[in-house]
Formats: C-alpha cells, sequence, structure tokens
C-alpha cells in the first residue's frame, strides 16, 4: 500500500520507501505516509459505518505517532453529535495502532435520505 499511495500521489519521500534512508532517521525504520493511514477513516466511513452514500463533509487530524510499515491499524468511530434536519452526523476518529491513539481527529459527514 506504501509504494503504491507514493507512486499515486508522487510523495516519494524516503521515510517511506528506503529503508537504508529511514533506519537513520528518527524512526529507524520506514513509515507509512500519515495521509494513507488517515484515509483509511474514508474506508470506514463509506463501507462499514453508516455505509454507502456517506459523503465526508470535513475532517481534521492530528498525527500523534508514525504507523510502521506492515504495521496493523484499527479505526474508531464515535458518534459525538447530530444533525436529523440537515442529514449531518459529528463524529470523533481515532487510528489506532498496537493500542495507542497514532492519529486523532472529527469528522463531519452527510447522511444520504
Amino acid at each position: 500500500m506504501v509504494r503504491e499511495f507514493a507512486r499515486i500521489t508522487g510523495d516519494n519521500n524516503p521515510l517511506h520507501l528506503d529503508e537504508e534512508f529511514a533506519k537513520k532517521s528518527i524512526f529507524g525504520k520506514r513509515i507509512a505516509h500519515g495521509m494513507l493511514v488517515a484515509s483509511l477513516i474514508s474506508k470506514v466511513l463509506g463501507h462499514d459505518f453508516p455505509g454507502a452514500g456517506t459523503v465526508y463533509v470535513s475532517q481534521s487530524l492530528k498525527f500523534r505517532k508514525p504507523v510502521y510499515v506492515n504495521d496493523t491499524v484499527k479505526i474508531r468511530i464515535e458518534v459525538k453529535n447530530k444533525n436529523p434536519e440537515r442529514h449531518r452526523l459529528f463524529l470523533s476518529t481515532t487510528v489506532m495502532d498496537y493500542g495507542k491513539d497514532v492519529i486523532t481527529g472529527e469528522a463531519e459527514i452527510y447522511l444520504p435520505s
């Protein structure tokens, strides 16, 4: 996924692609692109909860810790508020790696009728 994301976006930062370069960095090994990891939130919203037809309105992100290549992350979505008249949900979004929050944020989504 990391190599494909680099190809698609043009973000060829050696921290993501070059093991020797990354070994000399503060991370000690290759890390995944933060935006690649954050984009997994979109998969959850558009497929799992609330599901097909969901439209992203906004998303804030804070990158708290790196995610290393080949790590497995979990996504947590929590409904904080809703506006049924405008078909909106306001969410807390969290990406976790080994039980620690690595990306936190908030999202607003539109729910189709």
